[in-house]
């Protein structure tokens, strides 16, 4: 008896995938069943036939699969649009369609293609509130698809005034539209155009509905439409609510009685509104109540994104105030509270539900990326906040170990954060010499994007200064040759940082002039950027200071120097250039054989006496 029983299990495994078969033949019948019943010719057997699909396809993401694969889609869009269907039947195929759209991006993908975002705009054209409804609910759901083009909205230009004369029909004309809206509004032009529809006038009352869903999508639509915006926030602030001030409905939506999400985002506009310069950074809507309720969603008792979005705020909100940062750095214990950010989730973290867990460690890296990037924005100006951040536990540990992370975004974030407290002279003689922090840093040099480039270089320009411990063993690494590199780059930027960095050291001086090359010094000497031009300048002042090194570069390189000097001298540029090169002159007069290339070049001392 067990022998038989133990041969039955050896079946298992293949009648399983027998099984697995049948099923999936069965399914592909049953879903061709459906859509045949899409060509019936019989009106009502088709609505059946709709609605028995729609059934059908509720949570079913095989069976929606399927149904695209065999071409439900255009035949459901057909009707949708034919005026000879019935009111019934055109709503029931926006509810399938919405159903479809609700499965994976490759279903939305099928169904952009199909056109589904053109046929369901011209439904809206249709008086019916039910059927306007669904096409709405269908058109939000594939809008908020990160698959789907958002241009596709704005290609009418009837479509958007349409939309804004809609919001009156109902509470859920009000609730998809505005989830469309903060969707699709994603570029300034997208701002403007639903600015210039009336946007603001339009959305402000549904701030007071009665329904939650709609107070948070119109709230949503004022985060996306005032963030870098001026013109939008200048308005906003001037906007009367029932009698109230637009900023007086936002604070009272971070008041801690309401859902999380609806204070993050009344925060999130009260601090664009303040970037943009529309409300005083020492306003007490911002001081009092932003500030405090952005800190608020940093403490580790909030979900992950929530301390994600409220740490990557607070630190844009105060990145240009340093009264701001004063503030924030004695709110709550913030500095502190930041660095439980890299622990996270931790052991013995407190997560019971499997799925939040799995969901969370893939999402860590964010936490350490919003992290250093408000330490980044804490530490910008005030000497003892940066002293408070370097001397939380293992900092600069942590730091180091970000500079290598895999993830773009922490690299990014972390060479931030560094760049910031490298404007420190106590930090760069105490931790940054301690932990050896140019190694990491020269090492991110070599290889990567422009982005992190240019924050790396900034801040190996500041381990570059001439009190800074790192110096010495910096350039004993070969960093020439790389700084070299940076002057021939596309990015203004980079070149700049090139040139700053080659300043910062005197006794190399033959060393830079032979790796960069006369060629390449001479073509930064005529570069369109002028920011790059007085750099190059400054450089080049720097190479010819002391008689030795005048007399030693002019011996070589002469000629070529008092040429592209001429050229500055006789081209349209600012007096700040002029006086660069002029200053530069002096210099090569300081030298003793130098001396004399300047005194028997005619054409110069005509310049010099022009000058003065």
């Amino acid at each position: 008896m067990q022998k038989e029983r133990g041969l039955n299990l050896l079946y298992t495994g293949a009648t399983f995938a027998k099984i697995d078969k049948a099923r999936g033949q069965e399914v592909t019948a049953t879903s061709r069943h459906y859509v045949d019943r899409l060509f019936d010719p019989d009106p009502q057997k088709v609505l059946q036939g709709v609605i028995d699909m729609k059934n059908a396809v509720i949570g079913n993401n095989k069976q929606k699969a399927n149904l695209i694969v065999l071409g439900a889609v255009p035949r459901l869009l057909y009707l949708l649009q034919q005026s000879s269907s019935s009111l019934e039947l055109r709503t029931e195929c926006a509810v399938v369609l919405g159903s479809l759209a609700m499965g994976t991006e490759n279903n939305i993908k099928s169904l952009v293609d199909c056109h589904i975002i053109p046929a369901l705009l011209q439904g809206l054209l249709c008086p019916d509130l039910i059927f306007i409804e669904a096409c709405l609910r269908c058109l939000r759901t594939v809008f908020i698809s990160p698959v789907t083009p958002v241009q596709l909205l704005y290609t009418d230009p009837t479509v958007i005034p349409h939309l804004m004369s809609l919001l009156s029909r109902s509470q859920r004309t009000q609730e998809y539209i505005t989830q469309i809206f903060s969707h699709c509004c994603k570029t300034p032009e997208h701002q403007t155009v639903l600015f210039n529809h009336g946007a603001i006038q339009n959305i402000a009352p549904l701030l007071i509905s009665p329904s939650y869903k709609v107070r948070m999508q119109a709230l949503k639509c004022f985060s996306v439409l005032a963030y870098e915006n001026t013109q939008v926030s200048m308005t906003l602030v001037n906007v009367l609510v029932d009698g109230e001030l637009l900023s007086q409905v936002f604070v009272r939506m971070m008041q801690r009685d309401q859902p999380i999400e609806m204070q993050l985002t009344a925060a999130k506009c009260l601090t664009y509104m303040c970037r943009a310069g529309a409300i005083r950074t020492d306003d007490s809507c911002v001081v009092l109540k932003t500030l405090p309720c952005l800190v608020r969603m940093c403490s580790k008792e909030h979900l992950l994104e929530e301390r994600v979005e409220g740490a990557e705020t607070l630190a844009y909100l105060m990145e240009p105030d340093v009264e701001l940062q004063r503030i924030a750095s004695t709110t709550d214990h913030l500095v502190a509270m930041l660095a439980d950010y890299f622990k996270y989730p931790s052991s013995v973290s407190a997560i019971t539900d499997i799925k939040r867990l799995d969901h969370d460690l893939k999402h860590a890296h964010e936490l350490r990326q919003a992290a250093f990037k408000l330490y980044a924005s804490l530490g910008s100006n005030d000497e003892d906040i940066r002293k408070k951040i370097t001397e939380t536990e293992n900092m600069m540990d942590r730091i180091v170990s970000g500079l290598s992370e895999s993830s773009i975004k922490v690299r990014l974030a972390a060479v931030r954060c560094l760049h910031s407290l490298s404007r420190s002279v106590q930090q760069l003689r105490t931790s940054f010499h301690d932990h050896a922090v140019w190694k990491p840093l020269m090492k991110l040099l070599q290889n990567a994007p422009d982005e992190v480039l240019v924050m790396a270089s900034s801040t190996l320009c500041n381990l570059l200064l001439e009190f800074s411990p790192s110096k010495e063993p910096i350039l004993e690494s070969g960093v020439i040759e790389l700084l070299c590199t940076l002057t021939q780059s596309d990015s203004p930027a980079l070149r700049v940082n090139g040139i700053w960095a080659l300043m910062a050291d005197q006794k190399v001086k033959v060393e830079i002039v032979r790796c960069l090359g006369t060629e390449q010094l001479f073509r930064l000497l005529s570069d369109p950027d002028s920011n790059v031009l007085m750099k190059t300048l400054g450089l080049l002042r720097n190479l010819l200071s002391t008689r030795p090194h005048i007399d030693q570069i002019m011996s070589s390189h002469g000629t070529q120097i008092l040429q592209a000097v001429t050229l500055i001298l006789e081209a349209e540029h600012s007096v700040e250039v002029k006086e660069q090169t002029l200053c530069i002159l002096a210099n090569i007069a300081d030298g003793n054989t130098a001396k004399e290339i300047l005194m028997t070049n005619d054409d110069m001392l005509q310049k010099i006496k022009y000058y003065m």
